[in-house]
Order: C-alpha cells, then structure tokens, then sequence
C-alpha cells in the first residue's frame, strides 16, 4: 500500500447528523455480544498471520510465495464454511520473479556484512562478482553522465543516496490522541482550486525521466557488473521496489542490489576520501512466464434473505507484498482481519439476510490491480462508467491496509448520508477506541476501485504504530511488528459494521455517480 492521503471535502459530518435523527439504526445488541466474545476470547487472527507470512513467504506479484498464500486462503476460507471459495484471474498482469539467493558484503578495506536484497525483477549475477566500486552520482544534465564514460566497465556501481537518514523523533508506536481523532470528524478546510501544471515543472520531470532512462542504457552499453542502491529506510531498514518493469517484454537491466542508506552511505564515504573499495556480490533470481495472469481469491456466506441475498456486502485487503521481508503490515494484518471477521460471522452462526463476500485482492502493491479490475470485470468501467447488472446489487465494500495498528473509525469518502450510520454503528465500540467518522477521503488502496464507478467504499482508520517508516515497503515488515490485540479488535470491529450492512433494510446510501474517468496515459 502507498502512502495514506488525506484529501478535504466539501460538506462535513455535523451537516450530515440530522439524517440520523430521521432514520434511526436498528443495532443487534446480541449479535454484537456474540461477535465481540468470539473475536477477542477466541481469536485466530495471529494463527492466519502467521501462515500468511512465516509460512507463505514474501507475496511479491504473481511469485511462488503469492501463489502459496493463495492456494492456503482458498483453502481456510473453505474450512470456515464459506462458499464459493475460488482463486479467480483478474486478466494479464506479467512475468512472476523469486529470489533464490542473495548475499553483499565488503570485502575492501575490511570485511563488512552489508544489509540489501535484489531490486523486484532484476536478473542474477553470472555467479559471485568480487569487484571494486565507483560512485555514480544522480544526473542533472546529459553532460553529467559524460563524465563516467570508460570507467563503469566490470565496477560495481554504487548509486548516490539522494536523501540521508536522520533519526527517528516521536514514539516508536504511533497512536492517534483523541485530539487528533476530534479534528479529523471536524469540517475540513477547503481545498485551494486547482492550479494550472506549471509547463516548466512538467519539462524538468520529463527531462529528468529521459536522464534516467539515459543513465540505465549507459550502465549496459559501458559495461558495468551491478549496481547499489538506496531509497530510503532508518536504524538497518531499507525500502524496496522494483527495478525492471515485469511485463513479458521489458527490457534488459544489470543486477541491482537495494541496501540500508547505511551501508551504502558507508561505501561512498570511503571512495570519496580516495580509499579503494570492493564488493563481493550474488544474486540468484528466476523469472516465471508460462502464467502471466493475476489473481484474487473471493469465497461468501451466502444470504439467507428471499429477497436480499442477491444483493452483497464485500470486505477485503490486499494478499501480495514486496519481497524483502514477509509483509506482516503491508498487508497480512489486513487480510488476516478481515478472514477473522469472517470466521466470527460463521463461528458465531449468524445469518447474514445479504451475501457477504470477501476478497483478497493481487497486485495492489503494481498499481491497486486486482481490485481494479475486479470492479471493471464486475460492476463496471470507471474510464466509461458504463456499469454492468451487479453494481446495482453491492451494499458496500470495507477495506484493510493501514498497517497493524487498531480500528479508531472510519473514512466515509465524502458519503454525506452514510456518516451518521457509522456513527450509529461505532456507539458499542466506544470502549474498543473506535470512535471517529470523518467525512474526508483517504487513497491508495483497494476501496478506491469501488469509489471510482460510484459504489460505496471505504478504508477503516487505524493506528499507525511503526508503519511509516519503519515497516512499509521495508526488510522490517516481519510477522514480529503485529500486535495480537490491536488485530482482535480491528477483527470485531469489521465483522460487526460487515454485519450490520448485511442485516439493513436497505442498501448503503450511495454518492452521486462520478464523471467517467480516463486512466492516466
């Protein structure tokens, strides 16, 4: 999951309240005693997480790890006693790639272990290279690559670290206040009008993508074995990426290691001040072409309504990771919390009058894929709007993917008539700390989809603990970083508002249809 955003919306939560007033929420005091009982004294939450990450491995895009995870949720999810239990192909997606083996070190001046991982995508070395190092700064003009000509040739580039780590300030758990709470359900200030793209702005990252372009082809045509990286991490994290493009047809690149700011920073230290260093390297990494597809896995407890169980209320988070470490945050606690949420509902017996259907959604982490194209195969284009027979037929969609860290409420996406039922609905949990509905909308993750082609979905506010910056996209994100209470909460916490949108008379109010929306070019 990218960065949280939050974006102002015109209207606010206390303009929205006097619906509730008009239109009182049915609560099933019972039901929610049930839910609560099973979540937090009968937990499974931790045990999922754990054969999500230890056992499946990093979940990068259509890799091996992935597919473990896919095939295992299939099969819990069956075991549960959902239906329908499936691992549907979303369309073409790309090459699938693992790791096989990985190791840097310095070798010259002393002996060193360093800590990295290769970029996604990127080939094996021709076996161990031991080779001195130059240092490759980023370039501002073609002339600036000039000066490299003749001398990457068999050297182990090390790239330039554009932005050193400082140290840490704050907690190392971060927990919303209720201040901070208290002014997110406040009425956001209003959005400045949108400026006009500054042409001169455009032509720098323009000249500035062509550069980079330039400085990758020349590292092949002059020769060089490899290349060091660093994006960005503290105290021993790094942040990964990708490195090639996985289309079937993408281009050649070197080997690329991704490394702590600290080790690299080290290196280029030493080889500014004129001291000769080397590298010794190995990367093994294979490349899977004979299924370019992605794939989600969607399974349901099927209403028990005449009249309502066609219609469906869906929650979901994303299965796939990067590939340094196992994806605990991003996003196996999501995806463990909401297959809890669904173990609770049939744990506990309930019959849901809607259908409830969960989705673990792949290839989020490339660009949100397999939600969006779920929604494009299901309830329609947002490029068109043209909307296909089931987007009548969702209620709602709920999403997890903001790290670990506990329930505090809820983003209602600008739905001015909704805001007052999740109020409603977050009354019994006062006590569990969620509490906040704010009219505001937050992105980057699988309920944008939804949003897109007008269907109502939203992402739950939570704690952000450590996730930002030190389990994200790092070699951090590790089954150890989740906290087995902040996950039972946030489990009953969903499978009550999954609950309470299955058992409404009515559907979720929705907002007025968006403008077809072109994808960017």
């Amino acid at each position: 999951m990218n960065k949280l955003i939050l974006a102002a919306l015109a209207g606010t939560l206390a303009h929205a309240l006097p619906t509730a007033a008009q239109t009182a929420e049915k609560i099933d005091a019972a039901a929610f005693a049930k839910i609560r009982d099973e979540g937090m004294n009968r937990s499974k939450v931790m045990e999922t997480a754990f054969y999500l990450t230890d056992v499946s491995g990093p979940r990068l895009a259509n890799s091996d790890g992935l597919k473990r995870a896919n095939e295992w949720t299939k099969k819990q999810l069956t075991q549960y006693g959902l239906a329908n239990a499936n691992i549907e192909p979303w369309g073409d997606f790309g090459r699938g790639w693992d790791i096989e083996k990985s190791y840097v070190a310095m070798t010259a001046p002393y002996y060193h272990t360093m800590v990295g991982a290769p970029k996604a995508w990127t080939p094996s070395t021709p076996g161990v290279l031991r080779l001195p190092v130059v240092v490759m700064k980023a370039a501002n003009t073609e002339a600036d690559l000039d000066q490299y000509k003749g001398k990457l040739k068999g050297k182990i580039v090390v790239m330039n670290v554009p932005t050193p780590p400082k140290n840490a300030e704050g907690p190392d758990l971060r927990r919303y206040t209720d201040d901070e709470l208290a002014k997110m359900a406040e009425p956001a200030a209003p959005r400045p009008a949108a400026n006009t793209p500054d042409a001169a702005a455009m032509a720098a990252r323009r000249t500035q993508a062509a550069l980079r372009t330039k400085m990758a082809d020349m590292l092949m045509s002059e020769g060089a074995a490899a290349v060091l990286s660093a994006r960005g991490g503290i105290y021993g994290t790094f942040n990964t990426t990708n490195g090639a493009p996985y289309a079937a047809d993408a281009k050649p690149v070197l080997p690329e290691i991704e490394m702590t700011p600290e080790d690299q920073l080290r290196l280029i230290r030493l080889v500014e001040a004129g001291i000769p260093v080397e590298v010794e390297m190995e990367t093994k990494t294979r490349f899977q072409s004979q299924d370019l597809k992605g794939y989600n896995v969607v399974a349901e407890i099927p209403g028990t309504d005449r009249k309502l169980k066609s219609e469906v209320v869906m929650l979901g988070g994303h299965i796939d990771s990067w590939h340094a470490a196992t994806g605990a945050t991003d996003n196996a606690a999501g995806v463990a919390v909401m297959m809890e949420a669904v173990r609770i509902l049939k744990a506990t017996g309930m019959k849901p009058r809607r259908t409830i259907r969960i989705a673990l959604w792949g290839e989020e982490e490339q660009g949100l894929h397999g939600s969006r194209n779920y929604v494009k195969n299901n309830f329609g284009d947002p490029a068109t709007m043209k909307l296909l027979p089931a987007h009548e037929k969702l209620s709602a969609y709920f999403n997890l993917d903001n790290g670990g860290g506990k329930i505090r409420g809820i983003y209602a996406q600008g739905n001015e008539a909704i805001a007052p039922i999740f109020a409603e609905w977050l009354k019994p949990m006062a006590d569990l700390g969620a509490t906040t509905v704010t009219l505001r909308n937050t992105g980057s993750t699988d309920h944008i989809a939804f949003d897109a082609v007008g269907l109502p979905g939203f992402q739950f506010i939570q704690d952000g603990l450590d996730y930002f910056p030190q389990t994200h996209h790092t070699n951090q994100d590790t089954y150890d970083r989740l906290i087995a209470d902040d996950l039972k909460q946030a489990s009953v916490v969903v499978a009550s508002f999954v609950y309470n949108a299955a058992m409404r008379d009515q559907k979720m109010p929705r907002k007025p249809m968006p403008t077809p929306v072109k994808p960017a070019q």
